[in-house]
């Protein structure tokens, strides 16, 4: 049937393909060494483009601030909706090296910008490569260990990468207090694009095969699915798919709030930018190294409770930032920001992967990181909205609220897959 499949050259290739962690260690430690240049990208802006926008261009609206995040946000939701679609076409490597050529411009566009349309338009391409990019390496790794220690490789691949957040917004805080707010901070972004492109390039190999050889094993599908009947299932059709997808939403609506309010909340309370920055490491750096421990937890214990738990942490610790008015506080809530969401990120990926057949896994997790970041769009609209009305705090407090909701939703529409 297949050219791999036949033949002895067919043969030999298809024999030296394995599924596991161990079987293909040197390809998954590499897919994490650039998931966390991915997330390094992204850690570049968490303290101090915020901070570009309302002191080197003077902008006070708090909504119009945060309209690089919102381009950010539904740029990369239609750019996660359609990579796993042209993964299966193009090959995973291929929409990786295209995530990190659309990459390559940002750092320089933002050390440039002469006004804050130009941050917007950088953020459009950072969007753009990071749904590509993040993607496929959490595709790959998925792919490359097979069924039995999904919650392990997602762990890994987003410990890598918001690790990498939170050390890069620690480092640009740090620089900024130092050197201003620009260029030296955005240079780490330069670094990171150069090494992302360069590895992805010349050093990745492609999962595709064993993908083929996991769908072998398993019971193949009456008939294809099509791209819409995988988003109708992966939106609303299937419960436990619907229960990941909002609560990937609403996790990421809180993100998106996190990154752009919290910086000016923060100023608004006297706390310098060093400060800023350890509260923005704080809370990305925690959810990267707890997901270590949360990703293959959830292979034993289920995904369920580990979500449903999460989201509300994540609701308390934003209730605690916006109620209280001290550092030491504001510290505790980013550790348990981290934590919450630690709980939460690997186990709603691994719960999709549970979900989907391994034909169309890869459309099913697209589908999901596109309502996911969304909700960095509609989290920095709504709570730039809030705030110009109402202030700082009553955002951080209704997204609290909404977060509670959505893990309650998790509770009651989620069925535990084994």
């Amino acid at each position: 049937m297949r050219k791999l499949m036949t033949g002895p050259a067919g043969s030999q290739a298809a024999s030296s393909v394995r599924l596991g962690l161990r079987e293909n260690w040197r390809q998954f430690s590499l897919l994490v060494l650039i998931n966390a240049f991915v997330g390094g990208m992204v850690g570049i802006e968490r303290t101090v483009v915020p901070l570009i926008g309302s002191e080197e261009f003077h902008i006070e609206s708090a909504t119009l601030i945060t309209a690089f995040i919102i381009s950010f946000g539904v740029v990369k939701a239609f750019a996660n909706l359609v990579s796993g679609q042209l993964a299966d076409r193009w090959g995973r490597k291929r929409v990786l090296v295209v995530g990190w050529l659309l990459g390559l411009p940002v750092p320089f566009m933002i050390i440039a910008a002469p006004n804050w349309e130009w941050v917007i338009a950088a953020n459009v391409l950072l969007g753009l490569s990071q749904g590509f990019a993040w993607s496929m390496t959490v595709i790959m790794k998925v792919d490359l260990v097979g069924p039995k220690g999904r919650g392990l490789a997602v762990g890994l691949n987003e410990f890598a990468g918001y690790l990498a957040v939170g050390l890069t917004a620690f480092f640009t805080g740090y620089l900024a207090s130092r050197y201003g707010l620009r260029p030296v901070p955005i240079y780490l972004g330069v670094f990171y694009a150069v090494a992302g492109t360069i590895l992805s390039i010349l050093v990745v190999r492609d999962t595709r095969d064993h993908v083929r050889l996991e769908a072998g094993g398993v019971a193949r599908e009456a008939s294809p699915l099509s791209f819409r009947e995988v988003f109708m299932l992966a939106s609303f059709r299937d419960r436990n798919l619907f229960a990941a997808s909002q609560a990937g939403l609403i996790n990421n609506l809180n993100d998106g709030m996190s990154w752009g309010i919290f910086p000016l909340f923060f100023t608004t309370l006297g706390l310098g930018i060093e400060r800023i920055g350890v509260l923005k490491a704080v809370y990305p750096g925690v959810w990267g190294i707890c997901q270590i421990i949360t990703g293959p937890l959830s292979d034993r214990w289920g995904r369920k409770g580990l979500i449903v738990a999460g989201m509300w942490v994540q609701a308390t610790a934003l209730f605690m930032t916006a109620l209280t008015g001290q550092f030491t506080w504001w510290l505790l809530a980013s550790v348990l920001l981290g934590l919450g969401t630690a709980m939460v990120y690997p186990c709603l990926i691994a719960a999709v992967s549970d979900a989907s057949h391994p034909s169309w896994r890869a459309r099913s997790l697209s589908v999901y990181r596109f309502w996911r970041d969304l909700g960095y769009a509609i989290g920095a609209l709504s709570a730039g909205l809030i705030a110009d009305r109402f202030g700082f705090g009553a955002a951080i407090i209704a997204i609290g609220a909404m977060t509670f909701i959505s893990g309650a939703v998790v509770a009651v529409a989620m069925r535990e897959h084994r």
